[in-house]
């Protein structure tokens, strides 16, 4: 039996569904998901007032609304559940670490990884710094591309407190990857920092040759 939580969020979406605009969506999303087909400010709209009017009282509680709303195929619930854990920061501990993984690694794609990143995961390691290096080493490390890209974007909004040491390492660690999101995500990085430190992420490139192509192009996009 569905948690009541998931029961109502379903029908309020359900209520505002686009048969075209899901079409698009799911054609966006090559296929991987299905949709209502509701537009981002519309279903943020939604969510925030859904939030308040509902509040989660429970860690246990949270995860398991999360990992219902991961169930579904629907992939607003998957928002949803990613926006739900920040709503509810007031919740986090030392623990939330491994939902936050889990998130990451089921029904994963650019999408709902790059919005956990900006949503939770950059102000989680603020929360709880004595996590932050430990855990990102290890995804690093992983054989899961989505959490090597976190390893790499966690900082992006870090600017003057970027620890460009972890930076630079776990760059050099994946720089021979073929994988395209992983790439992507470090050309990202660089490019980000480069509004904090120009000189420092030129210097990085230059220092480096073997960055990819892609890499490079990104992270010198705007210098």
């Amino acid at each position: 039996m569905a948690h009541p939580y998931i029961i109502q969020i379903k029908k309020e979406f359900a209520a505002c569904a686009n048969a075209t605009k899901a079409a698009g969506a799911k054609a966006y999303l090559l296929d991987q998901f299905e949709f209502y087909g509701l537009h981002t400010p519309e279903r943020r709209s939604i969510c925030k007032a859904f939030y308040k009017t509902n509040p989660i009282t429970s860690h246990a509680t949270l995860v398991t609304i999360i990992k219902e709303s991961f169930a579904a195929p629907e992939r607003e619930l998957h928002y949803f559940a990613i926006e739900l854990l920040a709503f509810h920061h007031k919740l986090w501990t030392d623990k939330t670490i491994t939902i936050i993984e889990w998130m990451l690694t089921h029904k994963s794609w650019w999408d709902s990884v790059d919005s956990t990143n900006s949503n939770v995961i950059g102000k989680y390691f603020i929360k709880f710094p004595a996590l932050l290096e430990t855990t990102t080493n290890k995804w690093n490390q992983s054989s899961n591309i989505w959490l090597q890209r976190m390893s790499i974007l966690f900082q992006l909004p870090y600017k003057e407190k970027t620890n460009t040491q972890l930076l630079e390492k776990y760059i050099v660690n994946r720089i021979d990857t073929n994988e395209f999101f992983v790439n992507k995500a470090i050309g990202w990085a660089l490019r980000a920092y480069a509004y904090t430190n120009k000189k420092w992420v030129i210097r990085f490139v230059k220092d480096h040759p073997q960055l990819s192509n892609l890499s490079k192009r990104e992270a010198l996009k705007h210098q």
